[in-house]
């Protein structure tokens, strides 16, 4: 798996001052993408154990909140295959900070509700690993500036945890700041 880019002490693509991932490789084509550079698979450098072991380092410190995964598309098989081991890894060091993950891929893909090449042998535990899942591809007409962690009113910011226990999606709700949220 290659990567187009990492992001530290990023403050956009989640909660808190975090580590975000940009991963190379994605089959949506969202016109209007703004990191069409990343849909190649071969674009960017390897994602290798020394560059792993820097964006765990990355998160170390306390005031890092967790790590955010993008693309490119996180959710391609080729990437999940890859991703599932570095996120145990982050989990069994860092358990208490949060994993995001933005995906053009919905719940009901990744889950099977919905058919979808995406889902291989490892999407189910690596749904189990994330927190927050920010699902659904890029909708150019549905862009909003004024969304928070989405660009577009169709994407959901999903409680993974609360989502697999309900057995459906539950959005996700921010414990610092009060916000009501309706299923589009």
């Amino acid at each position: 798996m290659n990567y187009a880019t990492i992001k530290y002490y990023d403050i956009a693509n989640g909660p808190g001052v975090r580590t975000s991932v940009f991963v190379s490789g994605c089959r949506h084509h969202c016109p209007g993408c703004f990191n069409e550079v990343a849909w190649d698979f071969g674009y960017g450098q390897p994602f290798d154990k020394p560059v792993r072991n820097k964006v765990f380092a990355s998160c170390k410190p306390d005031y890092i909140t967790g790590l955010s995964l993008l693309g490119g598309e996180p959710m391609e098989p080729e990437n999940q295959r890859e991703l599932v081991t570095f996120v145990q890894n982050f989990k069994a060091l860092y358990p208490k900070k949060t994993v995001w993950c933005y995906s053009g891929y919905t719940w009901e893909q990744l889950t099977g509700k919905v058919p979808c090449h995406a889902r291989c042998e490892v999407t189910d535990e690596l749904l189990r690993l994330l927190d927050v899942l920010v699902d659904g591809r890029f909708v150019e007409a549905e862009y909003d500036i004024s969304l928070r962690f989405r660009g577009s009113r169709n994407q959901r910011l999903l409680d993974v945890p609360k989502s697999l226990a309900a057995g459906q999606p539950v959005w996700w709700q921010d414990e610092k700041v009060f916000s009501t949220h309706t299923m589009e």
